[in-house]
């Protein structure tokens, strides 16, 4: 077994990747404050190949220097765009069709592990703030919540993470066909 070499990874380029077909989801980052944060979702959206990030409230925007540490450039292959109230975001993604999914611990949430997406729709992904979550007048607008089953001391991830576990998962399908 030898570690490929990054020539040997048959990567798109930026244009490619505007130009290819995505993945219907958009990540929806409510008042996430760490720029580390921020760049690392990013390049799991690049990864996955999905249609947009949101950036919302205090959540800085490129370009940054801080932002480009962790997302490697993926700030300018995936689409961005900036609202001020993330239930403005949120508002214009259900009427263009998207369900809206707060990735949040509430009552009636849905366990990540047993949610199907179906391919035929769309999602907007609600990721929270590292302290306080996903704010309460956000999720009165989802249409449910999934939650990451967790089996230790500790009651949440770390938001990059946390994006990383339900991207994968929510991807999954489109990876299928």
């Amino acid at each position: 077994m030898r570690k490929l070499k990054l020539h040997e990874l048959g990567r798109i380029s930026v244009n490619e990747f505007k130009e290819s077909p995505k993945t219907p989801i958009v990540v929806v980052l409510d008042n996430v404050r760490s720029l580390h944060n921020v760049g690392s979702i990013f390049r799991t959206s690049d990864a996955f190949r999905l249609e947009a990030v949101y950036l919302c409230g205090i959540t800085s925007t490129p370009p940054h220097k801080e932002i480009h540490k962790t997302a490697l450039g993926a700030e300018d292959s995936v689409e961005w765009r900036y609202f001020n109230e993330t239930t403005d975001a949120v508002e214009k993604l259900k009427k263009d069709g998207y369900l809206a999914i707060g990735i949040e611990q509430v009552e009636g949430s849905t366990e990540l592990n047993t949610f199907e997406p179906n391919t035929k729709m769309k999602f907007a992904v609600i990721l929270g703030n590292e302290v306080k979550g996903v704010n309460q007048e956000v999720i009165n607008q989802c249409d449910f919540c999934l939650e990451i089953p967790q089996h230790g001391t500790k009651h949440s991830f770390n938001v990059s993470v946390t994006a990383g576990i339900v991207l994968w998962e929510l991807t999954r399908p489109w990876l299928r066909e």
